[in-house]
């Protein structure tokens, strides 16, 4: 069955390939970007393999054990637009085969120097595939791990950062849920680093799209966790929702200040090591303590911030407050 599956993938991306892409290609005057035209192809199908099964076994779930009543259905359907974009490989895809062949021109000029590149793999050699794929799954974690504390340390980088917080009705196409500017960042940063431990590109591909899969998982609104054991070997929902409560997640000293629990993307050993984890296992609203309005001293109320309804005014929103905490020095 699994080869039966294998061999129609790759039927569906020659055909794809062939029939539609190749010939726009051509007309286009993009011949020379053929080879690199045929990898999309495969980022496109995975990511829509990835849509239809994200739907057909998450969204049951959301509607039989939720973790938060309510449906949110127009913020629920900004973020499919957001998952849609990222998940059919128009930034992962365009960020990592262009860093690939500058990568093999720095690795020429080192081996010319009488450098040679670093290769993850040579470290433990005889590796399985299974195992090196494990091994490169780890890494690559630990590296995201200290991006996204990043993300929740540095002003103007939350501002961007806070979009993705901004959901208060989280569901399985939230983990998407980006700025744009944030997203080719993090696509730079997990595309370099894969490529200097030596990740081959057809690896990637897998890494990526399981990783992508199991943080859908971490934000559906499911009343969901692996058990106390569980829970510290791999994110689950409820660890991964405490990281968006509000008043928690985004915040480690109180109101207004930048930091947070609960970073860890895939494994929360970063979180036990670096003494960021919270296990309390509570199921908590999630949102930006700035959305909420606030009662003055004298009785007036401040209404809460706005980061936008529709795809473009949240885009628009992140800009202005990436900038406005970078000039104030403060979230």
């Amino acid at each position: 069955m699994l080869q039966f599956l294998i061999d129609l993938f790759a039927r569906s991306q020659d055909w794809l390939f062939e029939h539609v892409v190749q010939p726009i290609m051509f007309h286009a005057g993009l011949g020379a970007f053929i080879e690199e035209a045929f990898d999309g192809v495969e980022w496109f199908l995975i990511g829509a393999v990835e849509l239809g099964a994200l739907y057909l076994l998450l969204r049951p779930l959301e509607a039989l054990i939720p973790a938060q009543p309510g449906n949110g259905r127009r913020a629920r359907w900004n973020d499919f637009i957001y998952t849609v974009i990222h998940r059919l490989g128009l930034f992962t895809v365009a960020v990592f085969f262009t860093l690939d062949p500058l990568m093999d021109h720095l690795a020429g000029v080192l081996r010319f120097g009488g450098v040679h590149p670093f290769n993850l793999e040579a470290l433990l050699p005889g590796m399985s595939p299974t195992v090196a794929f494990l091994v490169y799954l780890v890494v690559l974690d630990f590296f995201d791990y200290w991006y996204h504390r990043l993300q929740h340390g540095v002003n103007w980088w939350w501002g961007l950062h806070s979009l993705h917080h901004s959901q208060q009705y989280m569901n399985l196409w939230s983990d998407n849920r980006n700025h744009l500017l944030d997203d080719l960042l993090r696509d730079i940063y997990m595309a370099f680093v894969a490529l200097a431990i030596g990740v081959a590109p057809g690896q990637y591909v897998l890494l990526v799209s399981v990783s992508r899969v199991l943080q859908s998982l971490q934000h559906a609104n499911v009343r969901l966790h692996f058990g106390r054991l569980g829970d510290m070997l791999l994110v689950s929902p409820r660890y991964h929702r405490l990281h968006h409560a509000i008043g928690a997640g985004h915040e480690s000293k109180g109101e207004g200040t930048l930091g947070g629990c609960n970073f860890a993307v895939l494994f929360p050993v970063w979180d036990i090591l670096f003494r960021t984890a919270n296990f309390h296992g509570q199921w908590e609203q999630t949102g930006v303590r700035d959305q909420l309005p606030r009662t003055l001293a004298d009785g007036s109320v401040v209404p809460g911030r706005d980061y936008g309804r529709g795809f473009w005014a949240q885009q628009w929103l992140g800009l202005k407050r990436m900038i406005e905490f970078a000039r104030k020095g403060t979230a």
